[in-house]
């Protein structure tokens, strides 16, 4: 079976869509590695399988890389989070916090691609409560039980 242009078209349109399902970015990368292909196929049809996936391969892994070097948010080193960024979100406890140690949150939607965030509490606060957030310091979220 030979593979043609419009196949990779197609599994590029669904790697792309699959990535609203999977809110990580790395299908949309690999999705868009597909639909070049896809182009480039177009343009030079005699392309066997083999450079075929080998370029999906590169295309994808550059792709992924530029994301994870220049424009996914950089929270660990140095990037600071605003608060109207992330002021009201609500997550779930999944780490309780103790006087000696952050405790953690898991929102269902990623902010600023990240789904799990340090969290300190006013008042108490247990496993599986939802809380929300009301403020940031030091990029640690400051958050309240709902």
């Amino acid at each position: 079976m030979e593979i043609l242009y419009w196949h990779w078209i197609v599994f590029g349109i669904g790697l792309v869509l699959l990535e609203l399902m999977i809110p990580s970015f790395t299908a949309l990368w690999f999705g868009l590695g597909a639909v070049s292909v896809g182009l480039i196929l177009i343009m030079m049809p005699s392309l066997t399988l083999t450079i075929q996936i080998t370029m999906w391969a590169l295309i994808s892994a550059f792709l992924t890389t530029l994301w994870f070097k220049f424009l996914k948010p950089d929270l660990k080193h140095g990037g600071q989070v605003v608060l109207s960024d992330v002021e009201g979100e609500k997550g779930l406890v999944i780490i309780k916090p103790l006087a000696s140690r952050c405790g953690k949150v898991r929102f269902s939607t990623p902010l600023l691609g990240v789904d799990e965030w340090e969290f300190q509490t006013e008042g108490e606060v247990e496993i599986g409560d939802q809380i929300q957030v009301v403020d940031v310091k030091n990029n640690i979220l400051i958050m309240r039980k709902n």
